[in-house]
């Protein structure tokens, strides 16, 4: 049988099509690029023994994190889609890549979702990170709760499978991590040296956490278990596959008019440390006192048990909308430490830190535009 001209190409294409191993039929793809570009001025001061003053260019967070990104979608067909984000931190006041200098270090995971829920592979936000998401205010705020626990703005694990699916008013949740980062940033959260996926130790490394929350149009509770594993070289003392870093959130957040108030409690258990049970308590609250301005306040408290040291932070938040994506602030700490504690009013800033049992103050305005 002969083939005419528009027969040839057909078959031409579906025989391109079978040779780069993808269908020859065409479906809906969309992939979408965004990003955060947040960053200001900041007052800082007790810094260090000399008790001195600093002022300069945030390189980390404002409000939140900057970065870039690519998300996309394809319909499947039947209910069932494929998706795919890939996530890029990177410091403003130098263009430096951010989490130990990985290219994707925020989010790189490939996934299917349908009604069922979400199976995603990859490096992922754990369930502790959308447990907090609403119910901590002020969030990855410089002055917030990830200056009381670097972990908090650090919850993602490499080499993991996730689960998220939502049932009416009910959300639960997994993921599950062969080896939970590895990337050497030395010594710091964004990069904690436990690559794990070794056959000599299957404990090595690993992650786990579990999500359940319930969800109104006004109101959300939730529970959350991390869980992470040593192995050797980790950092954070975690140099043993035996030792594990445990975090339980309980809280949730409330709508009132004008107004989202949130509270919860993450209780730790972290058997690299002489005194390995701690509690962070955090309420807070926003309000919109304009259409364009908003006002925010949250406080925190951490406690180790059995141990003199403890540190409170107390932090303000004024922000004003020009539109949709651009908006200014002016935003404020102040912590107090006991004990043996040291941390800075400022988780993004390294080497900020005060002396042990000292207090500090921090203030920063700057400028976030979304696209």
């Amino acid at each position: 049988m002969k083939l005419g001209k528009l027969g040839k190409r057909r078959t031409a294409a579906a025989a391109l099509a079978l040779a780069a191993g993808v269908p020859a039929v065409t479906s809906a793809q969309s992939v979408t690029l965004y990003g955060v570009v947040d960053t200001g001025v900041e007052y800082v001061n007790h810094v260090g023994a000399a008790g001195n003053s600093v002022v300069k260019m945030a390189n980390l967070s404002g409000t939140v994190p900057s970065r870039w990104g690519l998300r996309g979608t394809e319909d499947l067909g039947s209910g069932m889609k494929a998706n795919f984000v890939l996530e890029s931190g990177f410091a403003p006041d130098s263009g430096t890549s951010n989490q130990g200098g990985r290219l994707f270090g925020r989010q790189a995971w490939v996934g299917l979702s349908s009604n069922w829920g979400q199976v995603s592979f990859g490096r992922q936000y754990t369930m502790l990170f959308w447990a907090t998401l609403d119910s901590d205010i002020l969030g990855p705020n410089a002055y917030g709760s990830s200056s009381l626990d670097n972990y908090l703005p650090n919850t993602r694990a490499d080499n993991s499978i996730a689960y998220k699916g939502k049932f009416g008013g009910f959300t639960v949740g997994a993921t599950y991590s062969f080896g939970r980062d590895t990337v050497n940033a030395g010594p710091s959260p964004s990069g904690a040296n436990c690559a794990g996926e070794n056959a000599a130790d299957s404990k090595a490394c690993r992650e786990w956490s579990a999500l359940l929350m319930y969800e109104t149009n006004w109101w959300s509770v939730h529970a959350a278990y991390d869980s992470l594993r040593g192995g050797p070289g980790a950092f954070a003392g975690l140099t043993s596959s035996g030792l594990k870093d445990d975090r339980l959130s309980l809280g949730g957040y409330m709508l009132v008019g004008k107004a989202k108030a949130g509270l919860g409690w993450i209780g730790r258990r972290n058997e690299a440390l002489a005194a390995p049970r701690s509690n962070l308590f955090y309420a807070g609250v926003a309000y919109d006192i304009a259409p364009a301005v908003t006002l925010a306040a949250e406080g925190y408290y951490l406690q180790y048990r059995h141990s003199n040291d403890k540190a409170w932070l107390g932090a303000l938040r004024a922000s004003y909308a020009f539109s949709k994506r651009t908006s200014v602030y002016a935003t404020g700490g102040y912590i107090d430490n006991h004990g043996s504690l040291s941390l800075s009013v400022d988780s993004a800033s390294t080497g900020a830190n005060p002396v042990a049992g000292g207090n500090q103050l921090g203030a920063m305005v700057g400028v976030k535009h979304t696209f």
